[in-house]
């Protein structure tokens, strides 16, 4: 048994966390730089809980130039057991409407101007990311959502583009139709990856803000009717957290699924091959088996 530690990552519209007690924002540091802002740090219903703004405080960072590496290590670093990540996103289903949140459970990764990974030369490591969300700590996301009154879809897939534009009426209709994509945004992967390389427990959760530019009757993306979505979903977001310490509790055992596991036979360089240097900025990530 350990401490249960939640991590919240919260995205456009959510920048804090209603009602912690002894909230104090805390500054970081990582070899991987500065994650993208200082960390909130308290607890609720008496599990410890910690929030990172994605893109920090006053939205300064695109998706693209959100820390990833930096904002993960954070997390492991100031002592989070479990990730939950909340973001807004398109719909590709006529099902999954404006204001509904969805529990994804797949990703497509379309993003290439983002480091993806921890390791590399020197220290070599491949995780199985098959099943990128953790199944025990999604569900936990379904009650709280279902808990809150909020219309909520048990998985989906999320395609994740580079942005920071929002899709052409090709690409929207590729994704949907082709590739079968649920919905679409730009800030789960790499999350998503690096977090099963830290072995933390990752859930994501998508709030749809709108239907991309494929629906006939809504047309382009409008940012106006985003925002205005945006803020009812981030409402509606912090209800879902605020019951997330009573489904989870305070002490946790293993991951039954093996989130925290997935280091165990992932590093292929030999031990006196490896990069000393890496070595020493993996120590939080990957110090279990190293």
């Amino acid at each position: 048994m350990s401490e249960t530690v939640i991590g919240v990552i919260g995205g456009s519209g959510i920048y804090d966390i209603d009602g912690l007690e002894n909230a104090q924002w805390q500054t970081v540091k990582t070899p991987w730089g500065a994650p993208s802002d200082q960390l909130l740090t308290g607890s609720l219903d008496g599990v410890k809980m910690v929030f990172l703004p994605r893109h920090g405080r006053g939205h300064i960072h695109t998706p693209s130039s959100v820390p990833y590496r930096a904002n993960i290590d954070a997390l492991k670093r100031i002592g989070v057991t479990d990730v939950i990540s909340v973001s807004a996103c398109g719909s590709f289903r006529e099902e999954m409407a404006p204001g509904d949140f969805v529990v994804v459970d797949q990703f497509i990764d379309r993003t290439f101007a983002r480091d993806k990974t921890f390791f590399g030369t020197g220290c070599v490591a491949h995780v199985s990311v098959a099943h990128p969300t953790c199944p025990r700590l999604s569900m936990a996301c379904l009650t709280a959502a279902q808990d809150a009154g909020i219309t909520v879809h048990k998985g989906g897939t999320y395609l994740a583009m580079e942005g920071p534009q929002f899709s052409t009426l090709a690409e929207s209709k590729m994704y949907r139709e082709s590739w079968g994509a649920d919905v679409i945004g730009m800030t789960n992967m790499p999350e998503a990856k690096l977090a099963r390389e830290a072995e933390l427990c990752y859930a994501s959760v998508a709030m749809i803000t709108d239907y991309d530019s494929w629906h006939p009757e809504h047309g382009e993306v409008d940012v106006t009717e985003i925002i205005k979505t945006l803020m009812g979903n981030a409402d509606k977001g912090r209800a879902l957290v605020s019951r997330l310490p009573a489904l989870l509790g305070s002490t946790r055992e293993a991951c039954p699924h093996g989130c925290d596991r997935a280091l165990e036979y992932a590093i292929l360089t030999a031990p006196e091959a490896r990069d000393p240097a890496l070595v020493k900025k993996l120590d939080v990530i990957a110090g279990r088996v190293l």
